[in-house]
């Protein structure tokens, strides 16, 4: 195709990168079916009109005013590969205009879930403290080394959040014959059971499980929902494992409840990240921790860029973009989650 036929994407994909994302065969096709401007994210409205007029698509989630949205006559969607919805531009304009706002989010989706499952069978069964105990050489052998053991099989199970994250954990703890609540105020009963879990209030899902995950995004009305008093309802000795967004909780109400030694807990996000050397949480017995890598997986990044360019072929033929999840006008602008600082 001549250049000036070729269809203008601005990428800006900060924090993540097009080698990232795209596998040298997709990037190859991306490059040779588009125009592609490479740009911070900072720096859109300093394109020129010239660019902003042709651009088509934007790869990333960079901050949008108005003003620059309205020098983007043909623009037609914003792909989103942060995979966190940021309240960073003027959604309401954006629906008016019937411009897509894509995430690729659900990537991550089954990666976190294996992960969860991982950090409940590690809890329920000890693994990564006898092997410490086994390097060091204090190893119990046998029952022995089982006082605190128990079965993930059979458990109450309690999840917090039921979008592509929890049907994912749903999905791979199926196997384990759970009794699993699930609590989603934004979630309709039926699907719930049509997913083959239990409609619940937040207080049966604290109250009624021996491990609980929390998969809930941070939106406007959630912040730091989970505090003393929900941990302090828990059953003793249930475990509490955190896979979204760390601000959905009370970190220090968290960490007290673990030293207490009420309840054991895992978590794969923190309230700041990297997190200090010197936090508490790094020395907590009875928590298990991850560094945000539950979904940080190469075979996930390179899906984002296959569904970027599946969505942008279908546009290109003038239909609606369906390997991405769509942002939706009455919730996106809910969303605070902090924009992912690390791969």
């Amino acid at each position: 195709m001549p250049e000036t036929q070729r269809p203008l994407a601005i990428c800006a994909p900060e924090p993540r990168t097009l080698d990232l994302i795209f596998t040298p065969p997709a990037l190859a096709l991306l490059k040779a079916k588009y125009r592609i401007v490479e740009a911070d994210p900072d720096d859109i409205a300093g394109l020129g009109d010239a660019i902003l007029g042709e651009a088509r698509y934007i790869i990333g989630q960079p901050p949008l005013t108005a003003e620059t949205l309205a020098r983007m006559p043909n623009l037609r969607c914003i792909l989103n590969v942060e995979s966190n919805l940021i309240n960073n531009m003027p959604y309401e304009i954006l629906f008016a205009r019937g411009i897509h706002v894509v995430t690729t989010g659900q990537v991550f989706a089954e990666p976190v879930a294996e992960m969860g499952l991982a950090m409940a069978l590690n809890i329920a069964r000890g693994i990564v403290d006898a092997d410490v105990d086994f390097r060091d050489g204090r190893e119990l052998w046998g029952g022995e080394g089982n006082a605190r053991a128990r079965l993930l099989s059979g458990a109450d199970v309690g999840i917090i959040g039921f979008g592509d994250l929890g049907k994912a954990l749903n999905r791979v703890l199926s196997g384990f014959r759970t009794q699993t609540r699930v609590y989603d105020p934004w979630m309709p009963a039926s699907i719930l059971v049509d997913n083959g879990v239990v409609p619940s209030s937040l207080e049966d899902v604290l109250t009624k499980s021996d491990f609980i995950f929390v998969v809930a995004a941070v939106t406007s009305e959630n912040q730091h929902f989970l505090g003393a008093e929900a941990f302090a309802s828990m059953r003793p000795g249930a475990a509490f494992i955190l896979l979204s967004r760390a601000n959905v909780v009370d970190f220090d109400a968290l960490m007290a409840a673990v030293a207490s030694g009420r309840i054991v807990a895992a978590s794969d996000v923190y309230p700041d990240e990297p997190l200090p050397l010197d936090h508490p949480v790094r020395s907590l017995k009875g928590f298990l921790r991850s560094a945000h890598r539950a979904g940080a997986l190469d075979s996930a990044f390179k899906k984002m860029g296959d569904m970027v360019l599946e969505d942008m072929d279908l546009m290109d033929r003038n239909l609606p973009p369906m390997r991405c999840k769509r942002a939706e006008r009455e919730t996106v602008s809910r969303m605070r989650s902090k924009p992912v600082s690390v791969n």
